[in-house]
């Protein structure tokens, strides 16, 4: 499939002419004469050099990897019928339809993009993090550096016991059993040669405690609405989460806040000044 270079170019300027600063969570600024978002303003999002992203939309450079569109077609906020035609004027195929799918709804990015001053993750079926706001970040770390299959909490709780010091050790009973249950019901739910399948073989051949709970054959744990966190500099947090379900991809938006005047709630005013130092 070739390039359209000229399709490729006109679609990009006009999507992000299309878009506001507050569209994708950017503060409007002074003195702003372009109708839409600067080219190193969509470059930023997208991960990329304002270069490489203005050629593209000059007609000029090589052709972009399908890794590069995907980045693009998030960073533009592009629903999945434009990220396919995306996909198809770069000259790719679109990716195959799949319940664990990395590209985010513009209705889930949209209000992840508002939540400046809260902890919140959009995570997919498997528990794997696609993108976090800066106090997410603060709280947990940068949960998107995994790869492979330590892309999901779900086998990390097995694996990586940094995973489980993030959490009160009175909770690691029923986030065990929780998270053996929720393998269980994708597996079932995705069939044989699925990624859930994938993943618990693996953990069948890496980990004792997950075939021990695994042979009890239980679904149905859920999670507790109020989770404790275990920050290393401010100790525990006491947080309640609440999620956003996309049913279309399967992704759901978790957002995490604390009761007002509670002591976990200072720590979450204490944690976005951490997080904003620790970023400079």
């Amino acid at each position: 499939m070739a390039i359209d270079r000229t399709g490729l170019a006109q679609f990009l300027r006009r999507r992000r002419e299309s878009l506001q600063p507050a569209d994708v969570g950017l503060p409007r600024g002074q003195r702003r004469r372009t109708s839409g978002l600067r080219r190193e303003e969509v470059a930023a999002l997208c991960h990329m050099s304002t270069d490489y992203y203005s050629r593209l939309e000059r007609e000029r450079g090589p052709q972009p990897s399908e890794q590069m569109i995907a980045s693009i077609a998030q960073g533009l906020h592009l629903s999945l019928d434009e990220r396919d035609h995306l996909f198809r004027l770069a000259g790719h195929n679109p990716p195959a339809p799949s319940a664990a799918g990395t590209h985010i709804s513009p209705g889930l990015l949209r209000i992840l993009d508002r939540l400046h001053d809260t902890p919140a993750e959009v995570v997919t079926e498997l528990g794997e993090t696609l993108r976090q706001t800066p106090l997410g970040v603060a709280l947990t770390g940068d949960l998107t550096r995994y790869q492979g299959p330590a892309r999901s909490i779900g086998y990390r709780w097995f694996t990586d016991p940094e995973t489980r010091a993030r959490y009160d050790p009175r909770d690691h009973p029923h986030l065990t059993r929780m998270f053996a249950s929720g393998l269980r019901e994708m597996v079932t739910l995705r069939g044989p040669g699925s990624r859930a399948a994938h993943l618990a073989d693996l953990l069948l051949a890496r980990s004792d405690e997950f075939r021990r709970v695994w042979e009890d054959h239980e679904v149905g744990v859920r999670p507790h609405e109020v989770k404790h966190f275990v920050h290393p500099e401010l100790g525990m947090l006491e947080l309640t989460c609440q999620a956003l379900v996309d049913p279309t991809q399967g992704h759901s938006l978790l957002v995490y806040t604390a009761v007002p005047g509670s002591e976990s709630y200072e720590k979450l005013q204490l944690l976005a000044v951490i997080g904003t130092q620790a970023m400079h």
